[in-house]
């Protein structure tokens, strides 16, 4: 079989020559090719584009790029938008593999219509999302980042907004929706905190150590802290609305590392502006990079940050060994 990887700023050429060795050792020809922009934000701002408008938002044409594209059995990328043009040069493909866990840079469609099977890497960033997550938690509960952020202003800060009700983890319940890798890993590392540990996942059955809930209204009354892992489908867009956030007590906190069409964003500056949440914490949004003029920017109660939960070094350098492990597997099976 003959590959094609394509390495950009965050998993580069190196990582993926060490990475995929095991295609090597199987008697595959590995070649690989550099989509590296000039900087990681200049590669983030082209996948803030795909992501919103899909994988022929950006259209790939460098010659160099391309050269004899139509010899590849196997085209792997991780943010290499693969859309109409690509597919339509690669005449031999047959899969395309996502070193992501989700494909939202690959005309999938299209690619299904030509007989190429689209892969992605499960769980790639699962530890370091759930690691994210509950750093989250200990930054808004226990005011963290606001507490630094006015200390780099020579402000010695103590008046927060829940400065008659900063939690401590332990006897507290915390809600996971969405109980898939990353949120069992949650459940995990917030067992050490001695939490109490509730989840929704209709496709999960019981888990040892937790309580399963069967509707999210129920979980949400009884958390003190309230985190979804769930992916965005048609199903799970806006799953957590101004219904929900009304059922929660105004103790209560909302964690979101996952993906913003789960929420409401709207709601959820609502309840937040009415003081009808303690606080919430935030990774991702509907428009990125979150606008100057965001009402979220205006809130006490709130901990953002800049889309960071799966961006660690060790998910970026260990992905390519793991999906080439998996591929390899399932097709010697």
């Amino acid at each position: 079989m003959k590959i094609l990887a394509f390495g950009d700023n965050l998993i580069t050429p190196e990582m993926l020559k060490n990475g995929l060795k095991a295609f090597e050792d199987n008697g595959d020809t590995v070649e690989i090719r550099d989509w590296s922009h000039k900087s990681v934000e200049a590669l983030q701002n082209d996948n803030i584009k795909v992501e919103q408008h899909g994988a022929n938002a950006v259209e790939v044409n460098d010659p160099e790029l391309l050269k004899n594209i139509d010899t590849f059995d196997l085209i792997i990328t991780q943010f290499t938008p693969i859309g109409k043009n690509i597919i339509d040069k690669a005449a031999k493909l047959r899969y395309i593999g996502v070193l992501r866990g989700g494909i939202e840079n690959v005309d999938e469609e299209y690619a299904n219509s030509k007989g190429i099977k689209v892969l992605n890497t499960a769980g790639r960033n699962a530890r370091a999302v759930a690691e994210f997550t509950v750093g989250m938690i200990l930054s808004e509960t226990r005011n963290i980042a606001r507490t630094n952020a006015e200390m780099h202003k020579d402000i010695w800060f103590k008046d927060f907004p829940n400065k008659d009700n900063i939690p401590e983890l332990g006897g507290k319940t915390i809600g996971i929706i969405g109980f898939g890798h990353i949120g069992q890993l949650v459940a995990k590392f917030l067992d050490g905190f001695g939490a109490k540990i509730i989840y929704y996942d209709p496709y999960v059955g019981n888990a040892k150590g937790a309580e399963k809930y069967n509707n999210i209204e129920k979980l949400v009354q009884e958390a003190d802290i309230v985190t979804i892992h769930m992916r965005a489908t048609e199903e799970t867009h806006h799953i957590i609305n101004q219904h929900i956030f009304e059922l929660m007590d105004e103790k209560t906190y909302f964690i979101n590392t996952a993906r913003s069409a789960l929420v409401d964003e709207k709601a959820l500056v609502r309840v937040l502006s009415e003081g009808r949440l303690a606080g919430a914490a935030i990774d991702t949004f509907d428009d990125e990079p979150l606008p100057a003029n965001s009402p979220f920017l205006t809130l006490p109660n709130v901990t953002l940050t800049s889309h960071l939960a799966g961006t660690t070094a060790d998910a970026f350098k260990n992905t390519p060994k793991l999906f080439a492990e998996r591929f390899l597997k399932d097709k010697n099976n």
